[in-house]
């Protein structure tokens, strides 16, 4: 008995200290990790790779930018989980052909805020470097979209070729019309013009004027209306397409619903809203994969009709490119 007694005290002595050990355990507290968000991902399209890039996210206040009810635009982000302000992402797309290295849009840099401007540093995180880039494709001259071409003065990426449409370089960079711009915008003229006279001075901006290949595999679409010169790019390899829409969406919650929202930032918004519509019927009739800068990273997936309104389905998840 005795035995058995010493036995029973041994156990019970060895379970109160592994539960001291636990509870130890337990409560001890791991320190919040250093290492950011990822900020890349990786897809294939036909035999081309397109590497999805964040610039970041801000906090946007949507209920007064989007032209909508005030109180159904919050209540549609609410449903959504996203609330106001909105956060909403800025996002690229870089595009390896094989033989060249092409970005769509090159993101913020410093010109709007210190939550973005993350472009180059999840360029080199997916495995790439700012020299290797060889076309760089500008869907509009919104700072968030050009203000990435330059760092400390210099072309952040100094062996790119810049394509966009003359009519949005004809607007950002004229004299007269920022000299009659509204004070609100004056900043946009000056972002443009300090990210992207520096690739004209280098000879390096090449603008075009119709919609065609603007380098081998990628072709423009004139889609303006959010700009003078607001531009789609649409990728195709092997029988499969990419349609980049730039900003002809920004706030999934409430325009898929209803597509006849504009933004502020819309300097013809009849026009934004008839070139997303035209572009959103082509998209979804042909069932084209698409990527959009300002729906969440990775802002990859698909349209599907839905009587007079959308719906978005983001692209599957696939650990292998």
């Amino acid at each position: 008995m005795k035995n058995i007694l010493q036995t029973k005290a041994a156990f019970s002595a060895l379970a109160a200290a592994v539960a001291l050990a636990c509870a130890g355990h337990a409560s001890a507290a791991a320190p919040l990790s250093p290492i950011g968000m990822p900020g890349y991902a990786r897809i294939m399209v036909g035999d081309v790779e397109v590497t999805p890039l964040s610039d970041g996210t801000a906090d946007l206040p949507m209920v007064d930018l989007l032209k909508n009810d005030k109180q159904k635009t919050l209540a549609a982000l609410t449903k959504a989980h996203v609330g106001s302000p909105a956060t909403t992402s800025t996002n690229a797309f870089l595009i390896n052909t094989g033989s060249k290295l092409i970005l769509v849009d090159a993101g913020s840099g410093t010109l709007f805020g210190p939550t973005l401007g993350k472009l180059v540093d999840n360029l080199k995180a997916s495995g790439y470097a700012p020299e290797q880039v060889d076309d760089i494709l500008i869907t509009h001259f919104h700072p968030d979209h050009i203000g990435g071409l330059v760092a400390n003065g210099k072309l952040a990426f100094p062996n790119a070729v810049v394509h966009a449409d003359k009519r949005d370089a004809d607007y950002w960079l004229n004299a007269d019309i920022k000299a009659k711009a509204p004070k609100d915008f004056i900043g946009f003229f000056q972002g443009a013009e300090v990210s992207v006279q520096p690739y004209i001075a280098a000879g390096k901006f090449k603008p075009f004027e119709h919609n065609g290949e603007v380098v081998p595999g990628i072709k423009s679409v004139s889609t303006y209306g959010h700009t003078a010169g607001h531009t789609t790019y649409i990728l195709e390899s092997k029988g499969k397409k990419l349609v980049i829409l730039g900003d002809l969406i920004h706030v999934a919650a409430v325009q898929f619903d209803n597509p006849g929202v504009t933004i502020g930032f819309d300097s013809d918004p009849a026009q934004a809203a008839s070139a997303r519509a035209a572009m959103f019927k082509t998209i979804a009739k042909e069932d084209d994969l698409v990527a959009a800068a300002h729906l969440q990273f990775p802002g990859v997936g698909y349209i599907r009709a839905n009587g007079k309104s959308w719906t978005w389905t983001p692209a599957n998840y696939t650990s292998r490119p």
